[in-house]
């Protein structure tokens, strides 16, 4: 039977069929096996990562740790510049030393007055730190440019115009200045009635330059302790030297520039100090450089006269109270975004409003716009304005709301 060819190529065919089969499964084995090799070296390159990442980390914190370990630094001020690579300091901690620095350090930066940091151990000097700000100065730099511009100001041509001349053009054009053979003008004081636009005018020199604005209202230089409404003066002024070519404002001057008179109260002679230090910083020894200042006021006539003397402020702008033409400009800007119905009439509510302030108009506006919305109406007509000048103008001719002739308001 074994010889049968029949049985022969049966078997035969067995054996071909068994060997495909296990051909298959040695393919299908091979395949899982590369699978798996593949799935091992993926995942060994991401252990490697992690482990690579891991030990950056691990590095970093190390690095943290002694850093925490090091030694506080000593706070020092250089009082004088010596020959051979050597500077004498007074410490915070009261000694005065002579000490060495390294030559990495660049000697421009240590001059009388800078602040730096010495080793504790060898009293070497190890950094020159900044100069020291108080948190109130710093918090005066205006960081985003306020939205008003100067379309937005109604009735102030020329003063505008003239804001322009005196801030603007010597930050922006200087080279016009040094052809004609003159020093640009570096104060401006402006003054006039509240809510003529003073401060509006302000806020659209910061909108339009593009220096650095430091904003302060005069009041925040009155400190309780003496020295220290001196030293934010300082401070105020050392700011804007750094951050130039820039602009202080200074609001409400006349909280602190009043005339110095004969007084017995520790707070007045406290108030006179910072006055003087303020007119040091205005035309004191050094130069104050591309630093233009601002100032308003609704009280000039009690100003003291050291501050009005040219070199100081150079430039004395008037705000009025606006006149019939001004008082259109500045309805038509508060009523621009106003739904207003036909019977409206710009014309008539400007001469209604003799003696009105801009920002009388703006709250007749606004007051127009209440009684519109009390009615649930979607448009503001000529009526709502008749009763809002009337409700608006009734307010300043009360007896409660007069001010006496003499007394001090901001």
């Amino acid at each position: 039977m074994e010889n049968n060819p029949l049985y022969l190529f049966k078997k035969i065919e067995e054996l071909k069929k068994e060997i495909r089969t296990l051909k298959e499964e040695n393919a299908k084995i091979k395949r899982k096996l590369t699978w798996k090799i593949k799935k091992l070296e993926k995942d060994k390159l991401l252990i490697e990562n992690e482990k690579l990442r891991l030990d950056r980390e691990v590095k970093s914190l190390r690095g943290e740790i002694e850093r925490f370990r090091t030694p506080p630094l000593v706070i020092a001020t250089v009082t004088e510049v010596l020959d051979d690579h050597r500077v004498a300091v007074k410490s915070s901690t009261g000694p005065h030393f002579v000490i060495t620095y390294s030559k990495f350090i660049d000697k421009k930066l240590l001059e009388p007055g800078a602040r730096v940091a010495l080793n504790q151990q060898t009293f070497s000097i190890v950094d020159v730190l900044p100069s020291e700000k108080d948190p109130i100065v710093t918090g005066m730099e205006v960081e985003e440019r306020p939205d008003v511009t100067y379309e937005q100001i109604g009735g102030l041509a020329e003063q505008i115009r003239e804001v322009r001349e005196t801030v603007e053009l010597p930050l922006s054009k200087p080279e016009l200045f040094e052809k004609i053979g003159i020093e640009p003008p570096k104060g401006v004081l402006l003054y006039g009635p509240p809510g003529t636009g003073k401060t509006l005018l302000a806020k659209a020199v910061a909108h339009e330059t593009h220096a650095t604005f430091i904003k302060i209202v005069a009041s925040e230089f009155v400190r309780k302790y003496i020295g220290e409404g001196a030293r934010i003066v300082r401070g105020v002024f050392e700011l804007a030297k750094e951050k130039s070519p820039s602009i202080i404002f200074i609001d409400e001057i006349d909280a602190v520039a009043a005339k110095r008179l004969k007084s017995s109260t520790s707070g007045d002679r406290e108030v006179q100090r910072t006055l003087m230090q303020l007119l040091a910083e205005l035309d004191g020894f050094e130069s104050r450089g591309d630093v233009g200042i601002v100032a308003a006021t609704n009280r000039p006539d009690i100003l003291d006269p050291a501050l009005l003397r040219p070199g100081r402020f150079d430039r004395f702008i008037e705000v009025p109270l606006p006149n019939e033409e001004g008082r259109k400009e500045i309805l038509k800007i508060h009523t621009a975004n106003m739904s207003l119905a036909d019977d409206v009439d710009i014309n008539l509510i400007a001469r209604m409003t003799d003696g009105a302030s801009g920002a009388d108009l703006k709250a007749i506006c606004t007051e127009a716009g209440m009684f519109a919305i009390r009615e649930e109406r979607e448009e503001v007509t000529m009526n709502d304005f008749l009763n809002a000048v009337d409700k608006i103008t009734g307010i300043e001719k009360e007896e409660d709301f007069r001010r006496e002739a003499g007394v001090m308001f901001g």
